[in-house]
Parts: C-alpha cells; sequence; structure tokens
C-alpha cells in the first residue's frame, strides 16, 4: 500500500498536464468567444476617438495658419506656450467652469426637488413626470433657439412679458449672457438629475424610514439623516456626468449668445473654434483642444474615482 501511494504522485503527474492545458484552451476559447463580438466596437471607439486626437496633437506641434499659405512649419512647444499666455484664454476658462459649477449645482437642487414631489402619490403624477422630462428630449439646437427668440428676447421675450408689471424690462442676452446660457442648460439638464434622484429615491429602503417615523422624527431629519446620505452617491454621480457632458457645450453659446459681448460668454470650446475656423490658426486651436482634453480626462478621473470609493463604501457598510 505504501509503494502504490508513493508511484501514484508520479504517474498522476504527466496525466494531469495534458489536462491542465487543455482546460486552459478551452478557459481562452470561451474567453475569445466572449469577448470576440466587442472587438470590432473597440476597433471603432480607437479610430473614431484617438486617431483624431493624434492628429490633433501633431497639429499642435505646428505653426500653421490658414491665411498665409505656405507658412507651416514645426513649432515645437510654442503654442503651448502661447496659449497659457493667453489672458482671453484664462477669462473662458472661468467662464467655462463657471457655466459647469453652477449648472451642476442649480441642476441638482431643482432635480432633487422635483424628484422629493414625483416620489409622492398625487393624482397626474404621470403626466407631470412626463412634462418635467420633456425639456431633456428637446434637441440642444432647438432647445437653445427657444430660449434666444421665445423667453429672452427684448422685445417680445415670455420672461420681460412676466416681468412687465413690475416695471423690469432687461435685455438678458446682452446684460447677463453666461447667466442666460446657464439658465438654459439648467432647464435641460435638470430632467436628468431629477431621473437620478428619482431612482435612488425608490430604491431606498422604505422600513428604515417607516421605523423612524415611529420613533418620531421630524421630516427635515429624516430626510437630513436618511434621505440624503442615500442619495449622496447618486447626486455625485449625477454631478460628475453632467460636468463631463457639460464641458463640451458648444450648441447653446454659439445660438444664443456667440460668445459675446466679446468673450463674456465664451467657453472652452467655443474658443477653440473662433480661434480655428474664425482666426483660422490651426496650431493653436489644437494646442487649446490639448489642453482641454487633458484638464477633463485628469478632473474626470479624480471625480470617478472617489465616486468609485463612495459607491465602495456605501456597500460594504451595507
Amino acid at each position: 500500500m505504501t509503494a502504490a501511494t508513493s508511484v501514484s504522485p508520479a504517474s498522476e503527474g504527466p496525466r494531469t498536464a495534458p489536462i491542465r492545458s487543455k482546460r486552459d484552451t478551452v478557459s481562452r476559447a470561451e474567453g475569445w468567444r466572449r469577448r470576440g463580438p466587442l472587438l470590432p466596437a473597440l476597433i471603432f471607439m480607437l479610430v473614431v476617438t484617438q486617431v483624431p486626437f493624434v492628429f490633433t496633437l501633431y497639429y499642435s506641434t505646428q505653426s500653421w495658419n490658414l491665411v498665409r499659405p505656405g507658412s507651416r512649419e514645426f513649432a515645437g512647444l510654442s503654442n503651448y506656450v502661447e496659449v497659457f499666455r493667453d489672458s482671453q484664454f484664462w477669462t473662458v476658462t472661468l467662464n467655462t467652469v463657471l457655466l459647469i459649477v453652477g449648472t451642476v449645482i442649480i441642476s441638482v437642487l431643482l432635480g432633487l426637488a422635483f424628484a422629493l414631489l414625483l416620489d409622492r402619490k398625487f393624482l397626474g403624477r404621470g403626466v407631470v413626470r412626463t412634462l418635467l422630462i420633456t425639456p431633456f428630449l428637446v434637441t440642444p439646437v432647438a432647445s437653445a433657439l427657444l430660449w434666444k427668440t421665445s423667453l429672452l428676447s427684448p422685445t417680445n421675450g415670455l420672461v420681460n412679458w412676466a416681468l412687465g408689471p413690475l416695471g423690469i424690462h432687461v435685455d438678458w442676452l446682452s446684460e447677463f449672457p453666461l447667466a442666460s446660457v446657464i439658465a438654459e442648460l439648467v432647464w435641460q439638464w435638470t430632467p436628468f438629475m431629477m431621473l437620478l434622484i428619482l431612482a435612488g429615491l425608490q430604491s431606498m429602503p422604505r422600513d428604515i424610514a417607516e421605523a423612524a417615523r415611529v420613533d418620531g422624527a421630524t421630516s427635515v431629519r429624516l430626510f437630513r439623516e436618511i434621505t440624503l446620505p442615500h442619495l449622496r452617491r447618486f447626486i455625485e454621480l449625477g454631478s460628475v456626468l453632467g460636468a463631463i457632458y457639460l464641458v463640451n457645450t458648444f450648441d447653446a453659446v454659439y445660438m444664443m449668445t456667440s460668445g459675446g459681448p466679446g468673450v463674456a460668454s465664451s467657453n472652452l470650446p467655443y474658443y477653440i473654434y473662433q480661434r480655428a475656423f474664425l482666426g483660422f490658426d490651426i496650431g493653436q486651436a489644437a494646442a487649446m483642444g490639448v489642453v482641454t482634453v487633458v484638464g477633463t480626462i485628469a478632473v474626470s478621473t479624480v471625480a470617478i474615482r472617489l465616486i468609485f470609493k463612495s459607491f465602495s463604501a456605501g456597500q460594504e457598510a451595507a
């Protein structure tokens, strides 16, 4: 028995090796079978996103102005130096930050209020929900044109008509251009925040809130101690997603104010457009685009990691 037991491992060794190799081959084949259909999508994404970015990096090292044919030459990092020396670039960057932060904060607050309203049962809740979602379904160009011509027009705008009895008549797009663009974006993005927060409200366990009410907790304390901590991850996620999309805002600025007066309402995408297609300076426009992309990636990466940590902490606590 002892000899048999001592020989059996040696005799099983050559047998297990082919079995393991066969299993590895099967697992690799299974992995390719599952991931194979995703390969065309990955290639398409790389071609659509990374190839243009590589060309943008190349153009950012060129001194190339379309007004001067034959002036194209290698400029190294001089375009980036000129970008950081441009005072208007920093003004437009500040406008972009104000545009994003203002829109996200107001949209989250309004979305939270509407989500709390729709979380209650009342007559006509479905109709109200549909009406509140509608602005998010309107195309951005049509939304900007609607606000410019029908709401904020100094001659026949509905806002001035409503404020007329108070003696208020304002040319909103000229006197408050950035605030006007923010108002239009808030109108457009509030439904998105509302739907995200409403999903968080409906996923909250009801028994905890009922137990707190039995213990005598007021509605304000219930919201502060239970509802708001539960909604924190959803609010953070909505804020990050909204900020990432708002960085690319172009149509609202172009349709409503054209970045004016001066650069008072310009953001980075519109300023890059002006430099490329109105100033014909391809090199500096490409350098601005690279700086914008790198800054956006850095900020969004940090924010997404913080959100993932928050979600992980919430799951561990649960």
